[in-house]
């Protein structure tokens, strides 16, 4: 089973995020960078179903040259060959845009599975494997938490609302996008690291893949919310004052 899963380096949790001169981006060389929490969670699922039906693992990333460490980390921990798709100015493309790029990358290679996270720690839009699924003209599930894969389909079990679960079928390939939870991630191990540095990085720049250049998202501003208090005292009857708070719990702080 040849497996490409989509890995997006993201900007540390732990990161004192500082913003740029121009108000519309971060400045990157003060902080650290990792890859995206649920995208770990799809790596781990890739690893887990090479180990059970064999084939190959391809960590996909896309952005700038420090996004090589991201690949390397997938590498380290079992991956076995890794794509960068090379953009300095990745943070300009909205879901659509990004889902080409991969997609024109994916499109040279052999998979029988495309996974991806539920969703990005710093945009969080929640498309790319969705979108994927549309340009490559493959079905798609999402927010999978198991799979049983044999004979060219697969079961799939779907995390819903209210602790409900759906169980699904679908041919492959396909594209899943992956709920975080579903394993238990692995560690990269010694072993792992020095063997990480024998595998190949296929470096592919984004304009070579034939799909636009211009930014397909414009960032207006980024900034850091501030936080205002209020104090009101309401006067009035004990009736009257129940009524007033009442309505602005509803209508004000709208918590009700």
């Amino acid at each position: 089973m040849n497996i490409i899963v989509c890995v997006k380096q993201v900007p540390a949790k732990d990161a004192p995020l500082a913003i740029s001169p121009d108000g519309t981006w971060i400045r990157e060389a003060d902080i650290g960078f990792e890859m995206n929490e649920p995208d770990s969670y799809a790596l781990e699922e890739a690893l887990r179903l090479k180990e059970k039906h064999g084939g190959e693992v391809v960590a996909l990333s896309m952005g700038p040259a420090r996004v090589t460490q991201t690949i390397k980390e997938a590498l380290a921990k079992g991956a076995d060959r890794g794509i960068h798709v090379t953009d300095d100015k990745f943070f300009a493309l909205d879901p659509l845009g990004s889902a080409r790029s991969l997609a024109a990358a994916i499109q040279k290679e052999k998979f029988d599975l495309i996974l991806t996270g539920l969703q990005s720690d710093d945009h969080g839009f929640g498309q790319t494997g969705v979108l994927l699924a549309e340009l490559l003209g493959l079905p798609h599930a999402t927010i999978i938490m198991q799979i049983e894969a044999g004979d060219g389909r697969m079961k799939l079990k779907r995390e819903l609302e209210a602790g409900w679960f759906q169980w699904v079928e679908l041919p492959m390939p396909a594209v899943l996008s992956i709920q975080s939870g579903i394993n238990k991630v692995r560690y990269a191990t010694l072993k792992g690291i020095m063997a990480a540095k024998k595998k190949e990085i296929t470096v592919i720049p984004r304009e070579s893949l034939g799909v636009s250049s211009e930014p397909t998202q414009k960032l207006e501003r980024i900034y850091v919310p501030q936080k205002t208090k209020r104090t009101e005292f309401i006067t009035g009857t004990p009736k009257e004052v129940a009524g007033k708070l009442v309505e602005k719990l509803k209508h004000e702080a709208r918590v009700l």
